[in-house]
């Protein structure tokens, strides 16, 4: 028989798993109705709660976790960073936990984490994760979560993201105006929210200047390197793009390594973007047109709104987004000077 959890209770009554949780700590926020349908669901589903995370969240560890998906990316870096600033100031150490873009390595750490050992939690979450049970279950025992940059609206927390809608929009318009027409967008994960909402900023330009929607533009990659690569050669000879749009930071490098091998220049031949946090970006040659992430400032938001959860300084439920303006910087790969700041 499988383990009754909140989860289970919130299916049977149709409720949110936070909602169940208020209910059986008898929070001012949930209906008198409601709590007693929670209690009574619980009974009969004999439920039992777990006495000693909830025991443990009673005593500070002053250390606070950062689950994130890669140790090699620019922007994790400079976002670790930003936390650090945060946390060491105010008392707090910080383990970090890389998940290499793996969902069970996510889930595994997100479990370990629920022994109450941290007093919170900033996760970003993998290239493969589409469920997020395991993170709501760090929020129903009362550990403090938020989440940055990839997020999901599955889960009731805060999230600080940047303006990833906009700043594919106003980086394909750009493209556009450097008079591109084939533009291929490298799509890195179906389902992350962060993706799709860079998709739908690519799609919007592209619809508004009656270019050609032909979904082959749109390029799913992978996590392998080695795919990627042939992935990226194979569309560069079938596909014959004007420019190219990568949605993140690891899939600009096996397009200039193709690009060369096939004498294709750039930018004449083909104009290349991409979401980059990389010092390296104006070194390239020819020097790589970036969209750039505040990561720094992003994770001192998130290390203060999970201090403020620790310390319980809102008084009511917080889930708010905070989202960052990015900025376009125009190098040598789309074939200009100017400078862009997104609004």
């Amino acid at each position: 028989m499988s383990k009754i959890n909140l989860e289970t209770i919130a299916k049977e009554l149709n409720l949110s798993i936070a909602s169940v949780s208020k209910a059986l700590n008898d929070s001012f926020e949930i209906s008198f109705e409601t709590k007693k349908r929670v209690l009574e669901k619980a009974k009969q589903l004999n439920y039992k709660a777990n006495p000693f995370a909830i025991a443990l969240r009673n005593k500070k560890t002053h250390t606070i976790a950062v689950v994130f998906p890669e140790m090699d990316n620019n922007f994790f870096s400079l976002a670790i960073k930003g936390i650090e600033s945060i946390a060491f100031p105010n008392g707090y150490h910080i383990l970090i936990y890389p998940t290499n873009e793996n969902f069970k390595r996510e889930k595994a750490t997100v479990d370990l984490l629920l022994n109450g050992r941290v007093d919170g939690v900033l996760i970003s979450l993998s290239f493969q994760t589409k469920e997020t049970a395991h993170i709501n279950n760090l929020i129903t025992q009362f550990i403090p979560v938020v989440l940055f940059d990839r997020v999901s609206h599955k889960i009731q927390a805060p999230k600080v993201i940047t303006d990833d809608y906009e700043s594919a929009y106003s980086a394909t318009k750009h493209l556009i105006n450097g008079r591109c027409r084939r533009i291929v967008f490298l799509s890195f994960s179906e389902h992350l929210e962060i993706n799709n909402r860079r998709m739908d900023g690519y799609k919007r330009a592209i619809y508004e200047k009656n270019l050609n929607t032909d979904s082959s533009l749109i390029i799913q990659c992978s996590n392998n390197e080695m795919d990627n690569n042939e992935i990226i050669k194979k569309l560069l000879i079938e596909k014959q793009p004007d420019a190219i749009f990568a949605s993140v930071e690891k899939l600009i490098a096996p397009c200039y390594k193709n690009c060369k091998e096939l004498n294709l220049n750039i930018p004449d031949d083909i104009k290349l973007i991409g979401y980059s946090s990389s010092p390296i970006a104006r070194f390239l040659n020819p020097s790589l047109s970036t969209i750039v992430q505040p990561a720094f400032k992003i994770g001192q938001k998130a290390a203060s709104i999970l201090l403020n959860l620790i310390d319980k300084k809102y008084k009511k439920p917080h889930s708010e987004t905070v989202v960052f303006p990015s900025e376009i910087q125009v190098r040598e790969s789309t074939k200009n000077t100017e400078y862009i700041q997104l609004m």
